[in-house]
């Protein structure tokens, strides 16, 4: 009976786990959107949206810069790539989806627009 509790609850912390990890984590998430490495000009996503400002996550599609993204994934590669200047994520890879999780918390908090050059 022990050996049964003891397989039930490694199991029950691994799917946890499991899905943890498919879903994306949202602490490494901001650690990313805060991180000027995505890009090539020393710009982070926070950037232009600090503490992700402006930002609903929570839509189904987006419109940036006159643009509809269909999906999250495919906004936070249109951003990566035209005001970071850097390479696209593929829309699988774990910071992919640590970006994702992290932006899905996010609400759209609108903030006094002051115009930064490439955002």
């Amino acid at each position: 009976m022990k050996i049964t509790s003891l397989m039930l609850s490694v199991l029950g912390v691994l799917l946890v786990a499991g899905l943890v990890f498919a879903g994306g984590d949202i602490q490494r998430g901001k650690a990313l959107f805060d991180d000027p490495s995505l890009g090539t000009n020393g710009k982070s996503c926070s950037s232009c949206h600090p503490e992700g400002r402006g930002i609903n996550g929570q839509k189904e599609s987006f419109t940036i810069m006159g643009k509809k993204q269909a999906t999250i994934e495919d906004a936070i590669n249109f951003c990566i790539q035209n005001a970071l200047k850097g390479q696209a994520l593929s829309k699988d890879s774990p910071k992919m989806k640590d970006l994702a999780a992290y932006l899905k918390t996010l609400k759209g908090e609108k903030r006094k627009r002051k115009r930064i050059k490439g955002c």
